[in-house]
């Protein structure tokens, strides 16, 4: 019993060792970014892409579909969503990987700006640490107006401006319900929900974003099947 106590103990004691070393470099990682390019620096830079669009400029529809199935907690949270992470951290665990971030739209946003999009759990962490300092200077309006002109939407586009004249050959404001609700999910995987690329995976992504926004009660049953009919 007393070994098995030790054992207990040491693999604690590791485990502690391990995660201090990980927060560690993480910081380095997240300092060593913001030091090299200022977090105000690399804002003004994504707002003087021509493709840039403000949020007052896109549907409500679009905007609720995006929070819906990306961050429902978007306004609730200060850049972390720690129930997300808990279950990440479960699934994690159990994969002996990293399959599951529990990243919120501001942590996505700092993996868009800063980092690669590499499963590691250093560049997981630096991500945390830069969500803080991004909640720290910008509002959650202007938080998911970034988000939303630095995500990649497959097909060569960067922005949902890039995707909405691609896509459907018209301004983000323009778009039906069906084309906002489907643009929403692509972000999610750009190479697999692309609708030039596999129309049907993208439909099915189409349906995880309604069937999201309807659990959060952004849309009762019956719009969201008028939606998909559409």
């Amino acid at each position: 019993m007393k070994i098995l106590k030790k054992v207990i103990l040491a693999i604690l004691v590791l485990i502690v060792i391990g995660g201090t070393a990980l927060i560690g470099n993480g910081y380095f990682l997240y300092k060593e970014a913001i030091e090299k390019v200022p977090l105000k620096d690399k804002v003004a830079t994504i707002q003087e892409n021509e493709s840039y669009i403000e949020t007052k400029d896109l549907p409500e529809i679009y905007k609720k579909a995006v929070i819906s199935v990306e961050d429902h907690r978007f306004y609730k949270h200060n850049g972390i969503d720690i129930i997300s992470i808990g279950r990440a951290v479960v699934n994690d665990i159990k994969a002996m990987k990293l399959v599951e971030g529990g990243s919120t739209i501001t942590q996505q946003l700092a993996k868009n700006i800063y980092f690669t999009q590499e499963k590691k759990f250093t560049r997981k962490i630096a991500e945390v640490f830069m969500a803080f300092e991004i909640e720290k200077e910008y509002e959650k309006d202007e938080i998911l107006e970034l988000y939303l002109n630095t995500s990649y939407f497959g097909d060569g586009y960067y922005t949902v401006k890039e995707a909405a004249n691609g896509y459907f050959g018209k301004e983000p404001i323009d778009m039906t319900d069906y084309e906002a609700t489907l643009l929403a999910g692509i972000p999610n995987a750009p190479s697999v929900y692309a609708p030039t690329k596999n129309p049907e995976l993208a439909k099915q992504r189409q349906k995880q974003v309604m069937d999201r926004m309807v659990k959060y009660g952004v849309l009762t049953e019956e719009e969201a099947k008028r939606i998909l009919n559409n």
